[in-house]
């Protein structure tokens, strides 16, 4: 007796390998082919996730990604290449995908993930993969996953370490799984945990981390193993050492409605913070230094950041700027910088509040205006 097949003649012959795992074979293969899966980012952890869903047969792929390439993503995004530098990352994203596997529907939402958005954006899919790195995001694609009632692989990445989570899982029992906020009911406070941009992040380590989200989602669809819910997969890539953390429920938790995200993680908008301090343009700071004005200079970046290029200010990374405040000259203006003027608008603001400065100068823009506009050969990132 013969039975049909969803999968054609192609596909059989692309999925062999998969077809052979007695645990695996045909029925899980279709149902990867039925799944829809919605990916939030496609950096970082979103390029290797997305090629491996991919390959693997997913039939239903939504990107969500507003950001466009740059060049300081290829260190570690190997969805790019040098040629799409400038590029909107969902879309080149979505031509790479299809070249690598034609049998895969891809939608791009060019677009961020807000809660005016959210619900619409996710209606269609059964589960949603983040690979975001802001907190915002990350907590609304929780509410959002268990208000829908859909699956929420959650990955996260910092310098060499990594997390890996399932949450909001349908158990045997019919109850849900943890979800991201059994784990982390608040947020940390702003800017206690750096960006990647700020932080940085081992190239290989979201290749490491998005593989393994990947397989988890792979997992959910096809009922094949066992799904990291309830538990917190952790990966320091330094010492290459694991550790698998228990996640209980907190049944005290409700969440009722998608909320401001912004003012619950403590963010105000960017051009808020700067429109909040007193400013100096990059043309006014170059007249100071060829007139050679007293004045101090301070960089609030990384140390890798002013490695790469600086203007001979005296290196405070902003995590640390109130150790230093003894050092900050009151009797003379006293410029702050980093590499676009937020950095330095939130230094100058916490200064202002807790020590009362009121000589401190937010230089516009940056070490990326120094260089656009005074400055065209020094490198950035």
């Amino acid at each position: 007796m013969t039975t049909t097949s969803n999968l054609s003649p192609a596909e059989m012959a692309r999925y062999a390998r998969h077809l052979a795992i007695p645990e695996f074979g045909k029925a899980a293969q279709e149902k990867l082919k039925a799944a829809r899966v919605l990916v939030i980012g496609s950096g970082g952890l979103g390029s290797p996730l997305l090629l491996y869903l991919t390959a693997a047969g997913v039939g239903n792929i939504g990107i969500v990604d507003f950001d466009i390439v740059d060049e300081s993503n290829l260190q570690r995004q190997v969805l790019f290449t040098v040629a799409d530098v400038g590029q909107s990352k969902a879309e080149t994203a979505k031509k790479r995908l299809l070249a690598l596997n034609p049998h895969t529907n891809i939608e791009v939402f060019n677009t961020a993930f807000t809660k005016e958005n959210a619900f619409e954006i996710a209606e269609n899919y059964d589960i949603i993969a983040d690979g975001t790195d802001n907190f915002q995001t990350r907590y609304l694609t929780n509410d959002v996953c268990v208000l829908t009632g859909k699956v929420n692989v959650y990955a996260s990445i910092f310098r060499f370490e990594g997390q890996l989570s399932v949450f909001n899982y349908l158990q045997e029992d019919g109850e849900r799984g943890p979800n991201y906020r059994d784990l982390f009911p608040q947020p940390p406070p702003p800017g206690m945990v750096p960006s990647c941009a700020e932080g940085g992040v081992l190239g290989v380590l979201p290749g490491i981390i998005g593989s393994l989200q990947a397989n988890e989602v792979i997992k959910i669809i096809t009922r094949v193993g066992a799904p990291l819910s309830g538990r917190l997969f952790l990966f320091d890539a330094a010492s290459f050492t694991t550790r698998n953390l228990k996640i209980r429920k907190n049944r005290a938790i409700k969440i009722t409605e998608l909320i401001d995200y912004d003012q619950f993680c403590g963010i105000i908008p960017k051009k808020e913070i700067i429109d909040m301090v007193k400013a100096i343009s990059v043309q006014e700071l170059k007249k100071w230094m060829d007139a050679e004005k007293d004045f101090q200079l301070i960089d609030v970046r990384e140390t890798y950041e002013y490695d790469i290029c600086n203007l001979e200010g005296e290196l405070v990374p902003l995590n640390s700027i109130l150790n230093y405040k003894d050092t900050i000259a009151t009797n003379k203006p006293v410029v702050v910088q980093c590499r676009s003027g937020v950095r330095s608008a939130n230094a100058i603001k916490v200064l202002q509040s807790q020590f009362g400065f009121d000589n401190l100068l937010n230089l516009e823009g940056g070490i990326l205006a120094w260089a656009r506009e005074i400055d065209p050969s020094m490198p950035t990132y």
